[in-house]
């Protein structure tokens, strides 16, 4: 069922792939948009120029990371009143009361103005100028890539925002789209893009601790945080996903039994006892008959048996990301951390809350104790994740056994 599946949509994408090389395409008439929004070049020179000079003074420490070169530059943009963040949300936005008060002017149907730098670890410079009236937001924003010491405009837009929210966790959300002439020519559709950006700052102790406990596993193929477990009961954890992960974070490189690159073909590994034990009991505080019951174990070879995830359990390319919200250090010296899902991609600053237990180590490494998905009528469902084939769906995809 699965091939036939693929083969009807391989066989309607040839088919509307034809049929659009012989449509003459009818452009959309522009939107008057660009007539009424302007983009204020001076003050973003303003930015650029102390940028530059920020970035100048960092050339000659090469140690420096890219994250700290992006800090340096938001605190000499906030010393001259201008409000920056980075992409990813991972330092505090400075100048933030310029966006709280923005959004209240939203809010209120003012008119207001407010200009705010988007730092990304590419080093790119995302400058938007947004125009609020009467409760609509107008983007005006400009694409800057620093690079040789200069910064060379790659991209302008401007659109009016189709949906914009202060969420009650601290953050700006907004999306929407444009024209753009040759991206309509190529996808019969708009340009456009969706925004998340924490205002509210984050105690520096809860970004620490995401770092290190929460953001190696994260949301992407795997569904260690998205379900309840514990040391008592691991019956909901995909262990294969977990292996995946967990050899990432010991040996530094993906693991090394990938899938076949024939996708009709389906791969099957025999991964020692010892080499898939220690991955698993590296993190987790399980014992061998245990993780044995829950995978597929061989004690005739003392394998265990391994199939990666191949075409049909792809995931979405857009994945949340954790966020640790506060946390209580226990008697017995774990902690529990609580971590609220964050999805640009959906304009959710909280798909939903978890509570996560982790053991901190002696040697500097981590248990992870268990997880509780906190109950809410306010909770989405986790829509990007993918779980791999079950033994049965396996072997009708390829069939073989």
């Amino acid at each position: 069922m699965y091939r036939k599946r693929l083969l009807v949509l391989c066989v309607l994408a040839a088919t509307l792939g034809c049929s659009c090389a012989k449509v003459e395409t009818e452009l959309p008439i522009k939107s008057d948009v660009e007539t009424q929004t302007s983009f204020d070049e001076e003050k973003s020179s303003q930015i650029i120029a102390i940028s530059l000079e920020a970035m100048k003074e960092q050339a000659s420490n090469p140690s420096e990371t890219k994250f700290e070169k992006i800090k340096q530059v938001m605190q000499r943009l906030e010393a001259q009143g201008y409000a920056a963040v980075d992409s990813k949300n991972q330092i505090n936005m400075v100048c933030a009361d310029q966006a709280i008060d923005f959004c209240q002017a939203v809010e209120e149907k003012h008119k207001d103005d407010f200009m705010l730098t988007v730092i990304s670890d590419t080093l790119k410079w995302t400058i938007y100028d947004f125009h609020c009236e009467d409760g609509t937001v107008t983007v005006a924003r400009n694409i800057y890539q620093f690079e040789d010491g200069n910064m060379q405009l790659e991209d302008s837009a401007i659109y009016t925002a189709s949906d914009w929210k202060y969420t009650a966790e601290g953050y700006i959300m907004f999306s929407g789209s444009w024209y753009s002439e040759a991206y309509y020519l190529f996808t019969l559709s708009d340009m456009q893009e969706k925004v998340a950006l924490r205002v509210l700052p984050l105690d520096e102790k809860y970004r620490a601790l995401n770092e290190t406990y929460m953001m190696p596993i994260s949301y992407v193929k795997n569904n260690m945080f998205l379900v309840d477990w514990s040391e008592d009961d691991f019956s909901a954890l995909d262990f294969y996903d977990l292996f995946d992960i967990f050899y990432r974070q010991i040996y530094g490189k993906e693991v090394p039994y990938g899938p076949s690159d024939n996708l009709g073909m389906g791969t099957v590994y025999q991964i020692p006892k010892e080499e898939f034990k220690h991955t698993i009991m590296t993190y987790l505080n399980i014992d061998s008959q245990t993780l044995q019951q829950k995978t597929l174990y061989h004690a005739d070879t003392k394998t265990y048996e391994y199939r990666p995830r191949g075409f049909y359990e792809a995931e979405y390319p857009e994945h949340p990301y954790p966020e640790v919200v506060d946390y209580t250090e226990n008697a017995d010296g774990t902690i529990t951390l609580l971590v609220n899902v964050v999805f640009p991609y959906e304009g959710l600053s909280k798909v939903f809350s978890h509570e996560v237990v982790v053991r901190p180590l002696e040697n500097g490494g981590v248990q992870y104790v268990s997880n509780h998905v906190i109950p809410s009528e306010d909770n989405v469902e986790e829509s990007w994740y993918k779980p791999r084939l079950t033994l049965e769906e396996w072997v009708e995809v390829y069939g073989a056994e």
